[in-house]
């Protein structure tokens, strides 16, 4: 699909995330994260996913992120924001360079030229002809 390396993508989404989250605060805190991994695991979560999907919903990154956070509560609040972000990073580093059943489209670096194509003069002319709809 695309010739980026993992180096460049990880480089990106911890651009991106950053700019996510620019305060240790902004970083979702332990019980926010178990409230998110016993919500997988509820019993209406299960049931959409086996409605939609035809099985149970994969929770285990949810706890993984919950241990995480966990093991952060050491750290001073900036470095615990940088663990954060360095490892959601590698997360969707990883996603995007493996195959997905998401991909559709390459992220473009560049725009397209000539996009939109410039309006000619013969379609200026026409549109302008015609009588106003009422």
């Amino acid at each position: 699909m695309s010739n980026l390396n993992f180096k460049t993508v990880l480089k990106q989404e911890e651009e991106y995330l950053s700019r996510q989250y620019p305060t240790p605060e902004d970083i979702p805190g332990c019980l926010n994260l178990f409230e998110t991994w016993t919500g997988c695991n509820a019993l209406r979560s299960q049931v959409k996913a086996i409605y939609r999907y035809g099985g149970r919903p994969h929770c285990s990154q949810k706890m993984d992120d919950f241990k995480f956070c966990l093991t952060l509560k050491a750290l001073h609040p900036e470095e615990q924001r940088e663990a954060w972000i360095r490892r959601r990073a590698e997360w969707w580093a990883n996603r995007r360079l493996n195959k997905s059943s998401e991909d559709v489209w390459d992220i473009r670096e560049n725009p397209l030229e000539n996009y939109p194509p410039p309006l000619s003069e013969s379609y200026l002319s026409e549109s302008s002809s015609e009588p106003p709809a009422n």
